[in-house]
């Protein structure tokens, strides 16, 4: 198997044909092709555990047993059991580990209850695999402290070998969902799975962008698959695992603790041969996915805001330092280096067809017949939300005019309504 560039300074992955990765998309609307109907077919239901799970979750949960410290024990020992039945004195051999460490492990390793973790993992349709399963993602198992176990709810495919990750803040803009949701629309329809950490705003709005274009998305959580986190997004949590996969490393049951992100978010940049931030404040989380993406030689990009914002901060501050500046999914395939350059007319031309289905308007305001009032609130109305107050101003209409000719676009369709008495057109 040849090894590649994943980008201009990335990590070597297993080379592939980049289109035979991609979905066609010149069948008629409605109609999959062949392989995908057989992925959704294989999505029906859990796929079996990794050989030996019993093995590896033993030692995995064991008191002071991170990622590092497995990979240690299972290369110095040389198999899972020798890792499992090493005693103390020779735990404490290892460099790094020590007694108090040592003595920790042995007291711990069989305190995980693997059995009930397994019966519930089969309940909630979690299968559980392992770092030597060869279904375990080869970008993600190149980095330095791979998860060596994964829970997954959904079904992971070759596909998934082309994924972008895209994160941000949780409180974020409207013009942060829309440029997240806009990119990973974009993305997916030329064949990228889209990732994120399926937080409020900017990840959930990545997440739904991916599943308007009908396309693969994996979202990593930082809590156990038995919970979902947001709560709200429990629909888009059944959704993602319909059309992609939700992951964790996590117990089924661990609670989203803060401790639990910023290892969440070294799988979201690993899982990906890149990495855009979209929204982000100097103290943003999605800093952290930033730097492991650096950390793991991906690909670091960023979407630019207003200048005068504090959400703005954190993706200039990466512009700054040498990310990538993304306007466009073609930005996007130049950072991508070697893989970009194969893709890139797909890429574009998928893009192009995908936009011109996303901004023609369901209904359009020449095939009304407006009143005075409703073609003078209309126009004064663009894709930037607008304060009620503000439309009262510009039109110099008397609040109840505008009011009733606001109700009647909403009506018709042309505009929507935002919290906050904000008004955009559609």
């Amino acid at each position: 198997m040849q090894l590649i560039d994943a980008g201009r300074n990335g990590p070597p992955i297993a080379k592939l044909d980049p289109l035979d990765e991609i979905p066609q998309w010149d069948t008629p609307r409605g109609i999959l092709p062949t392989g995908l109907v057989a992925e959704k077919l294989r999505m029906a239901k859990p796929q079996p555990n990794s050989v030996d799970i019993e093995k590896w979750l033993k030692l995995i949960r064991a008191d002071e047993v991170g990622p590092v410290t497995f990979a240690k024990l299972v290369k110095h020992f040389g198999s899972m059991d020798g890792a499992l039945g090493a005693s103390v004195s020779e735990l404490s051999k290892i460099n790094g580990v020590g007694i108090k460490t040592a003595e920790r492990i042995t007291a711990t390793r069989g305190k995980f209850d693997v059995a009930a973790e397994l019966e519930l993992a089969e309940k909630l349709g979690v299968w559980i695999i392992n770092l030597d399963d060869e279904r375990y993602p080869p970008v993600l198992k190149q980095i330095y402290d791979p998860p060596p176990v994964l829970y997954i709810k959904g079904n992971l495919t070759r596909r998934d070998n082309l994924c972008i990750s895209i994160v941000g803040c949780r409180h974020c803009s409207l013009y942060g969902q829309e440029q997240s949701s806009r990119l990973a629309h974009f993305l997916s329809s030329a064949g990228f799975t889209i990732c994120s950490g399926m937080a409020r705003g900017i990840d959930t709005a990545a997440h739904q962008g991916a599943l308007s274009a009908t396309g693969r998305t994996l979202a990593v959580q930082g809590c156990g698959l038995a919970n979902v986190f947001p709560p709200e997004n429990k629909k888009l949590f059944e959704l993602i695992a319909e059309s992609g996969a939700c992951i964790s490393e996590l117990p089924l049951r661990s609670e989203p603790l803060p401790e639990n992100f910023p290892p969440r978010n070294r799988i979201i940049a690993g899982l990906s041969l890149g990495t855009i931030v979209v929204e982000a404040g100097l103290n943003s989380g999605a800093l952290i996915t930033a730097k492991a993406a650096l950390e793991y030689n991906r690909e670091v990009m960023a979407v630019p805001g207003k200048i005068d914002s504090p959400l703005s901060k954190g993706a200039h501050q990466l512009i700054k330092e040498g990310a990538k500046l993304i306007e466009s999914v073609e930005d996007v395939m130049d950072a991508l280096g070697y893989i970009g350059e194969q893709l890139q007319e797909h890429v574009s031309a998928a893009a192009a067809k995908a936009s011109e289905s996303v901004e023609t308007p369901l209904f359009d305001a020449k095939n009304f017949k407006l009143s005075c009032d409703e073609k003078t609130a209309y126009d004064c109305l663009n894709k930037e939300p607008l304060h009620i107050e503000q439309i009262i101003a510009d039109t110099e209409l008397a609040a109840g005019r505008v009011n009733a000719a606001l109700i009647s676009l909403r009506l018709k369709g042309l505009i929507k309504q935002l919290p906050g008495s904000l008004f955009v057109k559609r």
